[in-house]
């Protein structure tokens, strides 16, 4: 089923849309619109208003999100797995107890949005805003992870084993916990280099300016 630039705003569409059917949204207002355990995997969502859109509980296995977006869009508990979004807002987007197996976000502005507590075996993350963000717990073992901005965001707890960041930021970023073990990053900015931020990075690699800056923040000049 085909909406184009419907306004589908404050309705609740979770047991209205026809079951399988793969659904394309085009330019819609979908502005808390009540998405609750619909059947969606497959679904694409061009360009739409997502401002405070509920997919709680929703299938959106394979669903496509490209543009658009919105702020505080409830994904909690839904099922993302090869879901894939690009160029969306998702500032202050939910995340928790979905499954994100695979899925994939690209060019996406995501500050404080909230991916702890979020499930499967780790996504994908490029070229995106992740300030203030949470992402406690979440694993991007062996990921690829390139132009993300982690700045002030929660990455307690989170596994980076043998990932590689590139033209990455981390200024300000909460990392108790965090594991770097292999990981590559000597295509980062790890910003003030304090002492919990250097129990992370036991195991990473990094490069001699970053560890000039390192031993400069201590007192030491390497000669």
């Amino acid at each position: 089923m085909n909406f184009d630039g419907e306004d589908l705003s404050h309705k609740a569409l979770g047991d209205r849309l026809p079951q399988g059917e793969t659904h394309v949204f085009r330019e819609c207002d979908l502005t808390e619109t009540d998405l609750w355990g619909a059947s969606l995997a497959g679904a694409r969502f061009e360009s739409c208003v997502l401002e405070q859109t509920d997919f709680r509980k929703a299938d959106l296995d394979g669903a496509v999100f490209k543009g658009g977006g919105g702020m505080r869009i409830r994904f909690s508990d839904a099922d993302l797995i090869d879901a894939s979004f690009t160029d969306v807002d998702l500032s202050s987007a939910q995340f928790g107890g979905a499954l994100l197996t695979d899925a994939s976000f690209t060019g996406c502005r995501m500050i404080g949005a909230s991916l702890t507590g979020s499930r499967g075996t780790g996504f994908k993350v490029a070229r995106s805003n992740l300030t203030l963000a949470n992402l406690g717990g979440c694993s991007l073992r062996g990921e690829v992870i390139e132009g993300v901005r982690f700045d002030d965001a929660d990455l307690s707890g989170c596994d980076f084993t043998q990932a590689t960041l590139s033209d990455c930021r981390l200024i300000g970023t909460r990392l108790l916990l965090t594991k770097f073990q292999q990981a590559d990053l000597r295509g980062a900015d790890l910003g003030q280099p304090d002492d919990d931020k250097l129990r992370a990075f036991a195991g990473a690699v990094i490069n001699q300016r970053q560890a000039n800056a390192i031993l400069a923040a201590r007192g030491i000049t390497v000669l």
